[in-house]
């Protein structure tokens, strides 16, 4: 997947779109050519659960949970338990780097989808704690998201093999 450079000058909505495909594209550029035994090596001490792999299961979980969830309110699967919140970031057997990064592919298209067309004014279907939510918030916080996730997908993989992003 390459990275699309984003417009310098565009409509709301456009630069948003583009804001966001950028990095999303740079969590599939961060893990190019990890070794599937180093995508599950958490090396951050205080932070177990932080894996590559982890990383880009968890981004496709808030990318279901905020897209379908919230901008369509539909009701679908939660990515995680009452009993077990930190489920998406977890080894799911038979599931490896390169599943895990094409259900990441997938469930971004979904939410391209579901957000296509939709004016950032507009109020999504559902919720968010009790609070109604703009698509504008939703935009602007998975690009917030990602983008963070992309910084910890930095440090893991210079820990892990040495390769430093860009």
């Amino acid at each position: 997947m390459s990275r699309e450079p984003v417009p310098f000058v565009g409509g709301e909505s456009e630069l948003l779109a583009g804001w966001l495909e950028f990095h999303r594209a740079t969590v599939h550029a961060k893990c190019a050519g990890l070794a599937e035994a180093d995508a599950w090596r958490a090396p951050l001490p205080a932070s177990p659960l932080t894996t590559a792999a982890g990383l880009v299961q968890h981004l496709t979980a808030v990318e279901s949970y905020w897209f379908e969830r919230v901008v369509a309110g539909l009701d679908v699967p939660r990515h995680w338990t009452d009993e077990d919140p930190d489920l998406e970031w977890r080894p799911r057997p038979g599931s490896g780097l390169a599943e895990a990064l094409a259900a990441y592919a997938a469930q971004c298209e979904t939410s391209r989808r579901l957000v296509a067309g939709l004016d950032p004014d507009a109020l999504c279907a559902g919720r968010r704690h009790g609070h109604l939510v703009s698509v504008r918030w939703v935009l602007l916080h998975m690009i917030e998201e990602t983008a963070r996730h992309n910084g910890h997908l930095d440090a893991v993989r210079e820990i892990v093999d040495g390769v430093v992003g860009d």
